[in-house]
């Protein structure tokens, strides 16, 4: 038994509610994150091994369903959408890169929400939450991180042919 106990109607309009709040709070928090906190990869964003430089995304066909999903980067005031960059020079592209960790963070946070519905849902309903903000969030996080290493690869060739060109 839950914490709180809800009529199974008043568990669903909060259900829909709360994923809302929680999306769009996390949203707004990580807005508010100053781009001089999104300069470096954390822990959680850092590359693993088996990513191979975003190319591991590939393989469930990324750069087909990629832009078909919503894009929020600009829905807050200052925002920056990232289905362009914001420039192809370095400055643009490592803004680019720090906004796809700025989208990460989001996502991570609110998938991170999901064991909060415990306190209403039983434990199958409770674990039907937490399967959704996983299975929602999941392929934002995907993007970035396949964004943000293709991005990572152009920088690296841009900093190759300069330091072969001194």
């Amino acid at each position: 038994m839950p914490p709180i106990s809800l009529q199974p109607m008043t568990a669903v309009v909060v259900n829909v509610v709360g994923w809302a709040v929680f999306h769009s709070a996390t949203g707004y928090a990580v807005h508010r994150l100053p781009l001089a906190r999104l300069q470096r990869d954390t822990w959680i964003l850092r590359q693993r091994v088996f990513e191979r430089d975003g190319r591991w995304y590939e393989r469930f066909r990324i750069r087909h369903w990629k832009d078909a999903l919503p894009e929020a980067g600009a829905l807050f005031a200052g925002g920056m959408s990232k289905r362009t960059l914001p420039g192809r020079d370095r400055t643009g592209l490592f803004r680019y890169a720090a906004e796809t960790r700025r989208a990460e963070w989001g996502h991570w946070a609110a998938m991170a929400c999901g064991p909060v519905f415990v306190l209403w849902n039983t434990p199958v309903l409770a674990g039907v939450m937490v399967l959704y903000g996983v299975l929602v969030n999941a392929p934002f996080i995907a993007i970035q991180r396949y964004n943000r290493w293709r991005v990572g690869r152009v920088l690296a060739r841009t900093s190759e042919s300069s330091s072969a060109s001194r």
